[in-house]
């Protein structure tokens, strides 16, 4: 009976102790500041000491599976605030898009020192399409809640301009049948393409274990490019396999190039290294799609891919 009363004793000490420490974390910081910064008014959890600001996106009818769907259901977009181990403050999020907003949003987290960690679907049969990109970052609090800010307007902007959202990027329409010139694109990749009626496709593994099992190129573990179109006329589609320390530089050089990011998440478990995949969309010509995914392929240190050609 003692060793039950002294370990309750002891587990009311420790919450007391717990709850201390996250109001002593709260009261760190500057929440004012957070709400004039990002523009909205936050609330705070004492308890777990952190303060969160929302808001509904409730700009667009959103109809999921033929029902209207109200933004309390799931469409609430959130940044949250705590005291960080190493910096001032931390900040993780997830933030509702419409398909024509993401690489504008994705943009101006990256510009501003925010980390893009996941881009995904919550909902099948949603129209318009929902996506919701997870953020976080860490530094001072003014310093991230302005970032914050930058992202929210990027897609604020866009709306502005559209009303409703896009369904398409806008390119010029393909052609049915393709006729990708093959020889220009193996020499940008130092290797050989693989070929199929006239569209080009280059593969590149990397190794890594899974529950002590050698994994690599044909396991998945892999980053392609596929090719299709007309060499003046095409566009390139495939996934980028990197790992955590890898994925950011990788995002903002296909980014910085006007490649469209389309998804950001993982395919494996108990995987090693850890390996993120993020899949990508393009439109231009061919060379210089394939120079834009090459310079992503270089930061993202595959094997057997050259410095790039020289116009």
């Amino acid at each position: 009976m003692k060793t039950s009363k002294t370990r309750t004793c002891w587990l009311l000490m420790a919450s007391i102790s717990l709850s201390a420490i996250a109001r002593s974390f709260a009261a760190d910081l500057d929440t004012g500041r957070i709400d004039e910064l990002t523009g909205l008014k936050g609330k705070m959890n004492e308890k777990e000491g952190v303060y969160k600001v929302t808001f509904p996106r409730n700009d667009v009818k959103v109809v999921v599976d033929g029902w209207t769907m109200p933004p309390f259901m799931g469409l609430g977009t959130w940044a949250a605030f705590t005291k960080g181990a190493h910096t001032e403050a931390m900040v993780m999020g997830d933030t509702v898009l419409f398909e024509d907003e993401v690489n504008a949003t994705m943009a101006a987290a990256l510009d501003n020192g925010l980390s893009v960690t996941a881009l995904h679907n919550h909902f099948f049969f949603d129209h318009p399409k929902v996506y919701f990109m997870h953020i976080e970052g860490e530094g001072a609090v003014g310093k991230l809640a302005g970032a914050v800010r930058k992202v929210y307007d990027a897609a604020k902007q866009i709306r502005a301009t559209s009303p409703n959202p896009k369904d398409s990027f806008g390119a010029a329409p393909l052609p049915e049948k393709s006729s990708i010139t093959a020889a220009p694109l193996n020499e940008i990749f130092g290797a050989q393409g693989e070929s199929k009626d006239e569209m080009v496709k280059f593969t590149f593994g990397r190794p890594a274990t899974m529950h002590g099992v050698n994994v690599g190129k044909d396991m998945g573990v892999n980053t392609w490019a596929a090719f299709a179109g007309r060499d003046d006329n095409a566009v390139v589609d495939g996934d980028f396999a990197v790992t955590e320390d890898q994925l950011q530089p990788v995002l903002r050089s296909l980014l910085k190039d006007k490649i469209n990011i389309v998804a950001i998440h993982q395919h494996m478990t108990h995987e090693e290294p850890r390996i993120m995949f993020f899949h990508y969309w393009g439109r231009g010509t061919a060379k210089d799609l394939a120079q834009a995914v090459k310079g992503g392929f270089l930061i993202g240190g595959l094997l057997g891919v050259s410095s790039p050609l020289q116009n």
